[in-house]
């Protein structure tokens, strides 16, 4: 053994020896639960708001009762009882629209809808009454805020300019209470909309990850509307920015107080060390977060290490084993494609990979979104019926939660919503026609390990990529929905599933160390720490 490994061993053995006996080792590369802000809702403001916009029809406001209920806390909904009524009403419309621990902001006018069927009209048309949208495709409420998408179809709405795009063109707002607390360098950027100042004072607008997106603050709480959208020339199947500004516009014009409902005082929500299994799996290991293959990120940076665990959630994946590793560049390099066929461990980061997609937690700005996750290789000359093939391997939910797809798009968002968390895991390349066909669409609840589909080829078409599950994380900011590295996230729930704590290559401890090392090579070190003392 060479001095450099043996000063190198000395300095390890000693600083295990130099440990006091009691004293535990928290180690720099433990996992991290996230770090979350509570927001303070304003709603004296918010009624003050409400009582405003039910004014315009003059027959409305006298259904809604203002004064509130003396000797109750704030949080009491007898102290907001027009807010009681208003969820009554608009609950018909938005399921579970009462649930919002803030201000439920919507293009929908209630008070112009209440005088249609107060002057005789039978369920009046909704599109009417929502600025030409149509009828709301998700509503989803929960103890965290809410979030809601809308379409409006080619065509709709007066006033907007000819466009290309031949689809209906889809926005996205939420609301929420908690806001993730990142470490973003794209943070806060954006410009002031001139159509929205004196509606929206702090509006920024921003175009970030493939959204435009309109970020801004009422009644203390962040909001942000987001259309999907290609910063580039109109194309009839890729909806250019620049298009979705008067969509986007239009849709917050018409934002009115559809609901909500005052709750409890929320409180931040601190980072801890994550819970993870004490027993050691025998074979699981793993390669550090942000160690991606060489070369392989955008403009040649590296990854990024990120050591929080995002939620406590199942594995994607029904079975383990599994694999996490690139499935671009691993099949450049006849070293990685052996061993992608011969093994699944080493896992590895593959979040910064070089692709043309925004992901502001990468170096270059540029990345993958998510991890590429494959499942356990068949055993050599197995057939392609095979109950291993990856084309049978199940995926899952990896919490109860709330389904984001419309009709034939190729990627499904489960969204949750609770008490102290808010956030998106996205799956990609199942195939579109069976997830229709199962009801894997917008508003569709399931089950954590309920099956909803199975790992597939498909990117745009079918056989547009190899057989592996794309899953990502996306958690709620005041720039909106942000990607962050799902990498920890994967392995936490990797060894919950299989009951065993993974080895991260390269961080091996003192102790491990010693333990392998043989007897003559420890008294070698043993003497020279020994002669220093001296």
């Amino acid at each position: 053994m060479g001095t450099k490994a043996v000063r190198l061993l000395s300095r390890w053995l000693a600083a295990f020896c130099l440990l006091p006996a009691g004293i535990s080792i928290v180690s720099a590369n433990e996992f991290r639960t996230p770090s979350m802000s509570a927001v303070r809702v304003e709603w004296r403001a918010v009624l003050d708001q409400l009582r405003s916009e039910i004014s315009s029809q003059p027959a409305i406001p006298q259904r809604f009762a203002f004064a509130g209920q003396r000797r109750v806390p704030a949080w009491d909904p007898r102290s907001a009882p027009a807010l009681v009524q208003l969820n009554a009403i608009n609950s018909a419309i938005f399921a579970g629209i009462g649930r919002s621990p803030v201000p439920v902001l919507l293009p929908f006018d209630t008070a112009a809808y209440l005088e249609a069927e107060a002057g005789g009209t039978h369920h009046p048309s909704v599109s009417r009454h929502q600025a030409g949208f149509r009828p709301v495709d998700l509503f989803y409420a929960g103890p965290s805020g809410y979030d809601a998408v809308f379409s409006l179809d080619p065509g709709a709405g007066d006033g907007l300019p000819s466009r290309t795009f031949a689809r209906p063109v889809e926005v996205q707002i939420t609301g929420s209470v908690l806001v993730y607390d990142l470490a973003d360098p794209l943070s806060g950027r954006g410009e002031p909309v001139r159509a929205l100042a004196s509606q929206f004072p702090d509006m920024r607008r921003f175009i970030r990850e493939g959204y435009v997106r309109y970020a801004f603050t009422r009644f203390g709480v962040p909001y942000v509307v987001s259309i999907q959208c290609l910063d580039s020339a109109p194309r009839s199947r890729r909806l250019a920015c620049r298009e979705a500004y008067p969509i986007a516009e239009r849709f917050l014009k018409a934002l009115r107080i559809a609901g909500g409902q005052p709750g409890r005082p929320r409180f931040d929500v601190p980072s801890e060390v994550a819970e993870r299994p004490a027993t050691l799996s025998p074979d699981f290991s793993y390669r550090p977060s942000g160690d991606i293959i060489a070369n392989s990120g955008a403009r040649r940076r590296g990854g990024r290490a990120d050591l929080v665990a995002y939620s406590q959630i199942r594995f994607p994946l029904e079975k383990a084993p599994a694999r996490v590793s690139s499935q671009q560049f691993a099949r450049r390099k006849s070293g990685e494609r052996q061993r992608t066929y011969q093994g699944v461990y080493p896992w590895r980061d593959n979040f910064c990979e070089a692709r043309s997609f925004q992901v502001g937690q990468c170096a270059a700005g540029f990345g993958h979104q998510g991890q590429d996750i494959r499942p356990a290789p068949c055993p050599p000359n197995s057939s392609a019926d095979n109950a291993c093939h990856p084309r049978k391997q199940a995926v899952v939910a990896v919490r109860d939660g709330v389904v984001i797809r419309s009709l034939k798009q190729q990627a499904a968002t489960l969204q949750i919503n609770t008490g102290n968390e808010h956030i998106r895991f996205r799956y990609m390349h199942m195939n579109p026609s069976a997830m229709d066909a199962d009801g894997i669409l917008n508003g569709r609840r399931v089950a954590e390990g309920e099956k909803i589909g199975v790992v597939s080829n498909y990117l745009d078409f079918p056989n547009g990529t190899s057989y592996h599950l794309h899953f990502d994380v996306q958690v709620f900011t005041r720039d909106g929905w942000i990607w962050v590295n799902p990498y920890t996230t994967l392995i936490a729930s990797y060894e919950r599933l299989i009951r065993g704590r993974g080895h991260e290559i390269g961080t091996e401890p003192p102790g491990a160390v010693a333990h392998a090392l043989p007897k003559d090579v420890l008294r070698h070190v043993a003497r020279q720490a020994e002669g220093r003392a001296n």
